[in-house]
């Protein structure tokens, strides 16, 4: 579609160039913010070790139960150096993780329920460090499962991991 440039009124003000700078600034931080989004693995198997470094021969730092949540911070070949809820806790390689997305509980205990609201129906209890795989997302609520199958809602801000 062509336009008549003449047929619109130009502010004195308006300096193109600015605007396509703005734009590209813009575009910029959006693209920036999209690569440093949060990239998120659970342990795959019933055990991981963390090591201290990105090696078999490493010291093991931490052994992590299937599911658990973690947050890789950086790559390394078949590396991955993750951190969990409360700090950076080292290497984890990453055949041994998944996409699958789990949570953590971090709150000394969280009520399950049977809709996304604190209304609903208690249908469960999770305790501090209950690990529940995660369905699906609702605003700041989240469909869980525990390990015995059973499901419910729980609050976001209870839990860490996707």
């Amino acid at each position: 579609m062509l336009f008549n440039t003449a047929a619109f009124s130009t502010p004195s003000s308006f300096r193109p160039l600015h605007s396509i700078a703005g734009c590209v600034i813009a575009a910029s931080m959006w693209v920036s913010g999209i690569a440093n989004a949060a990239e998120f693995v659970s342990v795959k198997g019933n055990t991981v070790n963390v090591r201290a470094q990105a090696n078999t021969h490493s010291n093991t730092l931490w052994e992590l139960g299937k599911g658990y949540p973690l947050q890789v911070q950086q790559r390394k070949g078949q590396w991955l150096k993750v951190r969990d809820y409360e700090a950076s806790l080292g290497w984890v390689y990453a055949p041994l993780t998944t996409k699958t997305p789990h949570r953590i509980v971090r709150a000394a205990s969280a009520n399950m329920r049977a809709t996304g609201s604190t209304n609903a129906k208690v249908v469960g209890k999770l305790k501090k460090h209950d690990i529940v795989r995660t369905l699906k997302s609702s605003g700041s609520w989240t469909q869980v499962q525990r390990t015995d199958g059973r499901t419910g809602w729980v609050a976001k801000n209870l839990t860490w991991g996707w």
